[in-house]
């Protein structure tokens, strides 16, 4: 069979269909980086909100026997700040140790970047450390009375 368009590879990644299949695969990824996060939100969210859920008989006594709902308050962020840290240490080893593995398949890209790996955590320890701020705030709301009657 003759070779019509005998061309370098360097050469089809200048044009303009050369480089769309990259961009494709760079949206695609990002998408689905995207809705990995959500849903690891929406997980956290999910799993604090039924913890918090499960002490409300215990909050209702704290506030009974007269604790202000700020220490409340604080007493569950601490436990949360607790939790988000050991998390967050966690999936950056995790994420360090992985980024030997991931260097071979990015192109021109560093895979250990100091930047995303900042960013990326400062997020998610906001979005998880809200995640607990919402459930607590809602449970130092709830009247005593009913709290004890909870269950």
């Amino acid at each position: 069979m003759p070779v019509t368009d005998l061309r370098t590879m360097e050469r089809i990644l200048e044009g303009s269909q050369g480089s769309l299949i990259f961009r494709i695969g760079t949206f695609q990824a990002g998408a689905m980086g995207l809705l990995g996060l959500a849903l690891a939100l929406v997980g956290i969210y999910g799993i604090v909100s039924y913890g918090a859920s499960q002490r409300t008989r215990e909050i209702g006594i704290r506030m009974a026997l007269g604790a202000p709902p700020r220490t409340i308050l604080l007493l569950i962020l601490r436990q949360g700040v607790l939790l988000v840290l050991a998390g967050l240490g966690v999936g950056l080893l995790a994420a360090a140790a992985l980024t030997r593995v991931l260097q071979r398949f990015l192109l021109q890209v560093s895979a250990a970047d100091p930047f995303t790996f900042a960013a990326s955590a400062a997020l998610i320890g906001f979005i998880a450390l809200l995640a607990f701020y919402v459930p607590a705030r809602r449970a130092i709301r709830v009247d005593p009375l009913i709290a004890l009657r909870h269950e």
